[in-house]
């Protein structure tokens, strides 16, 4: 093939024709959510078969055509929706302790030399116990109320979270740190406009990974001496082995979960849109 150059004077503009590949032009054409549905649909469709062949008993796991029937009739009666407000109530005040500890705790120790000598090393010992192992002591302390299901949800968020921060203030680069100073910044200003912006990607990180861990302790919490919630209505149906409202519950879970997910990502685009990242190819 012969490429042919033509001379271009000054100032005149070259016109650019962008040559799109077959490929290109077919995923274009078929929007990108569409690709995440693909597993969970064919998990479903399969899980649909088994339950139709028989491979599957009701006794064993419901159909998925069983589950979204109880799930229309829990809704019907109202239950569905009580569960879940008094789920999000506890998990929302456990989320809001956690965080200002977590947040609180980790700027200390991440700023002040002093402040890590007192409080990071405690904290790296207390991540290492199993929280769900403190729920005897919970029940002790503060009872059978709602007291220690918010208590255990708050410690299931500190931790990850205390990490991430931590982390992130750590890791700042110093050379950034060191040209605030010779801009002639001061220590408050530093905070604020290098080293808080520079770990808010690993605080986000945390926050992901804090709002798993609050859903998770949420399930352990509500086996003590609950009268409501999600927890409260797969506990009571495992007593009667009704596994359609069980995987119901387990799929609200999921759902409140991918949502919390979707709105911290939603954060991170607000709040670190000036920071370009690799979105895969």
């Amino acid at each position: 093939m012969t490429t042919h150059l033509t001379p271009v004077r000054t100032g005149e503009q070259i016109a650019v024709t962008q040559v799109r590949t077959r490929t290109a032009r077919r995923e274009s054409r078929i929007p990108l959510w569409t690709f995440k549905l693909i597993s969970p649909i064919a998990l479903v469709a399969l899980w649909q078969a088994l339950s139709a062949t028989g491979v599957l008993s009701d006794d064993t796991l419901a159909s998925p055509a069983t589950v979204l029937a109880t799930g229309v009739d829990l809704f019907a009666e109202g239950r569905l929706q009580e569960a879940i407000a008094v789920s999000l109530q506890r998990v929302g005040a456990g989320l809001v302790i956690g965080v200002v500890a977590a947040t609180l705790l980790a700027t200390l120790s991440g700023l002040f030399r002093r402040g890590e000598d007192l409080i990071d090393a405690p904290m790296q010992m207390l991540r290492t116990v199993p929280v769900i192992g403190l729920i005897p002591l919970l029940i002790i302390w503060f009872g059978i109320g709602e007291e220690p299901k918010i208590v255990l949800i708050a410690l299931a968020v500190t931790f990850p979270l205390y990490m991430n921060i931590y982390g992130g203030i750590r890791n700042v680069d110093a050379g950034l740190v060191e040209a605030a100073k010779t801009l002639g910044l001061g220590q408050f200003a530093q905070v604020r406009h290098v080293i808080l912006p520079a770990a808010m990607p690993n605080a986000l990180v945390g926050l992901r990974y804090a709002l798993g861990s609050a859903w998770l302790a949420l399930v352990f919490g509500e086996t003590i001496n609950a009268s409501a919630g999600i927890g409260y209505e797969m506990n009571t149906a495992r007593e009667f082995f009704q596994t359609d409202v069980i995987v119901v519950c387990l799929v609200l879970y999921a759902l409140l979960g991918l949502v919390a997910d979707f709105i911290v990502r939603g954060l991170e685009r607000v709040v670190l849109a000036w920071r370009p990242a690799f979105s895969g190819k």
